[in-house]
């Protein structure tokens, strides 16, 4: 359970009710500060490493090991710019996701491939967007710059994985 609500209110069983999956389709490993972007098929996640290969990686146990964005909100972030597209790469996340509603996944634990990410909070954009976007940039990713995560369980991840919200009751762990 994610808040303090009262189990059986009206808006508890709303947010608990049925998030349909999505799907990874695409990986980015930060290989140094404002250095370039790494796009790779699949990638390898550990609790004590974090994502192998991303310079924030080794943080361990931390609640920015793994960052997600939905491929719907770069969209409209490009829409917001007027751009005709945006690369993943520049907005410098690790995973883009496609078909699922991120938001509805905040402090819960999804599967990606055959590893879990608890979902820690929201990845809220830096000064280094205006940079990177231009005037108005900041402001065009506020409220849709994805979400952090920790990793719970190691694993590999590929491009095409499900996405799925795990339900706390289906494990042992809450």
């Amino acid at each position: 359970m994610t808040t303090s609500l009262n189990p059986s209110s009206a808006l508890q069983r709303l947010l608990d009710a049925p998030v349909n999956p999505g799907r990874l389709v695409w990986i980015g490993l930060r290989t140094e500060r404002r250095g370039a972007i790494a796009e790779v098929p699949s990638a390898q996640l550990s609790p004590e490493q974090g994502l192998i290969g991303d310079r924030y990686g080794g943080r361990s146990g931390g609640k920015r090991q793994v960052t997600l964005i939905a491929r719907e909100d770069v969209a409209a972030v490009a829409g917001f710019l007027g751009l005709p597209e945006l690369s993943p790469r520049v907005l410098r996340r690790n995973l883009m996701t496609e078909g699922l509603n991120l938001l509805a996944l905040k402090g819960r634990r999804i599967a990606v491939g055959d590893t879990i990410l608890e979902i820690t909070g929201e990845c809220h954009p830096c000064s280094r967007m205006e940079e990177v976007l231009g005037v108005g940039g900041y402001n065009a990713l506020r409220g849709r710059g994805g979400l952090t995560a920790r990793i719970v369980q190691a694993g590999e991840i590929a491009l095409g994985d499900r996405i799925a919200r795990i339900d706390p009751a289906a494990t042992a762990e809450g």
